[in-house]
This record gives C-alpha cells, structure tokens and sequence, in this order.
C-alpha cells in the first residue's frame, strides 16, 4: 500500500516537472481569442450638423424676433432673433445626432490589440480575462 502512494506521487511529481497532464486529465488548449481588458472607456461623439437645424432655427427666430418692436427696432429685432435662431436650432440638430457607446480593449494572449464596442455599459472592468466571440462580444472566463 505504501508503495503504491510512493509509485502515485512519483508519477504525479515527474508529469508535474514537464509540465504534461496527468492522465485522465483534461489537456487545456492555447485559446487564441482569450485575453485581459486593458480599458474601459465611455466615449461621447458629437453630432455634426446638416444645416437644416440652422435653417429651421433661423427662421423660427427671425419670426418671433419680428414681434418685437416697430421700425427699425423690429428690423434690428428680426435680425438678432434669426441669427440666434440659426445658432440654437444648429445646436439642438448636433445635440441631437451625438452618439454615445462603450469601448473595451483587450489585450490578447498573442500580444494583439482587440477592441469591442457597445452601447450599454459592458459588466467588464481592467484586469478581467475575457474571451472575444464572434469578433463583437465577450465572455468573462473564470480566472
């Protein structure tokens, strides 16, 4: 019996010093899409404007700024209205075209670079070891 645990440990020490599985033991394969996040970033890019905003706001200005005033009151009242118009509808047209979404890198076992996109907040945080699927999600690997 004390021979047998002997011949046992032998055999568990020796697979263990060149690194082989021991037998019955599931061999674990290099995992070529696996890595850790490196960052989480959230980022916000503003909407660019197309001129109708302007358009738009420049003329709900000019109308509303003509109901000020007579003479040359309303006329300095119009312009000021349209050209403030113009500058409030093209801000609301590009506030309105921004685009916000979440950006993980991964750094990969190869030493490559990967970075996914996403528009809700990924459950992912520096240091986790995830794997990339498909080339757009990840999974979180046990560490």
């Amino acid at each position: 019996m004390r021979s047998m645990f002997i011949i046992a440990a032998t055999l568990a020490f020796c697979a263990a010093a060149i690194g082989q599985p021991l037998p019955g033991t599931p061999a674990t394969e290099p995992c070529a899409t696996c890595g850790v996040v490196e960052s989480v970033r959230y980022v916000e890019k503003k909407g660019e404007g197309s001129g109708a905003g302007l358009i738009a706001g420049g003329v709900v200005g000019g109308v509303l700024g003509h109901q000020i005033g007579s003479g040359r009151g309303n006329t300095a009242a119009t312009i000021l209205g349209a050209g403030a118009g113009a500058y409030a509808g093209n801000q609301i047209e590009k506030n309105a075209k921004k685009k916000s979404y979440w950006v993980v890198s991964v750094r990969l076992d190869d030493g490559s670079k990967q970075s996914i996109t996403s528009g809700a907040k990924p459950a992912f945080k520096q240091g986790d070891r995830v794997k990339v699927v498909d080339g757009k999600r990840l999974a979180l690997l046990a560490n």
